[in-house]
């Protein structure tokens, strides 16, 4: 698979999401990436540290510049944990774990942004605003409630299949709740007729 087409159609996803969504500053975007998929094999059986390098360094041109934090989601063999800087580990109050990225335990696109990141650490739970999923990794178990599938006419990246998430708050409450602040929520009323 040729390293520009991937980082085109990276780029053509990325700039789609980001037209799309209102990604807040400073939050955290997830990243699921199976370098086997993006080259049309299975997850798990050509992790390629050459395609990781790519995802990576396309991610960075998108989220640096709007102050958002990139984790990279680690394969099943160290529990789908997450890589990203300590400070956003620490800020977050995250549970750090004790575990570096291989090629084949956590994958290529894990071992790339081990290289490029200032102060990597691993921890195994984090709550992101949203992300990416590259390849059938299955980030929403990393993705704040209620997470919104954002609808994509691009959805590939090289062979592998593409599933992008956002998120929003959950709509609690009952019979009585409001969504939207107005003049009628200042009302004094009872339910099913007058006071």
């Amino acid at each position: 698979m040729d390293l520009l087409t991937i980082k085109s159609d990276l780029s053509d996803v990325l700039t789609e999401y980001f037209d799309k969504v209102k990604f807040p500053e400073n939050g955290i975007f997830v990243v699921g990436c199976s370098t086997s998929e993006i080259s049309g094999d299975w997850k798990g059986t050509n992790s390629r540290l050459d395609v990781g390098k790519a995802v990576v360094s396309t991610l960075e041109t998108f989220l640096i510049p709007r102050n958002i934090n990139l984790a990279i989601q680690g394969c099943e063999h160290i529990n789908r944990a997450l890589l990203l800087e300590r400070r956003v580990a620490e800020r977050h109050n995250l549970e750090i774990v004790s575990v570096v990225p291989a090629m084949h335990a956590g994958g290529g696109t894990q071992v790339a942004a081990y290289e490029r990141l200032d102060d990597p650490v691993e921890v195994e739970h984090i709550t992101a605003f949203g992300g990416i999923d590259i390849g059938g990794t299955e980030i929403g178990m990393h993705v704040k409630y209620v997470q919104i599938p954002v609808r994509m006419t691009n959805r590939h990246v090289g062979a592998a299949n593409v599933v992008c998430l956002s998120s929003r708050p959950k709509l609690i409450g009952g019979q009585r709740a409001k969504y939207d602040f107005t003049e009628a929520n200042k009302e004094d009323y009872v339910l099913g007729g007058s006071k």
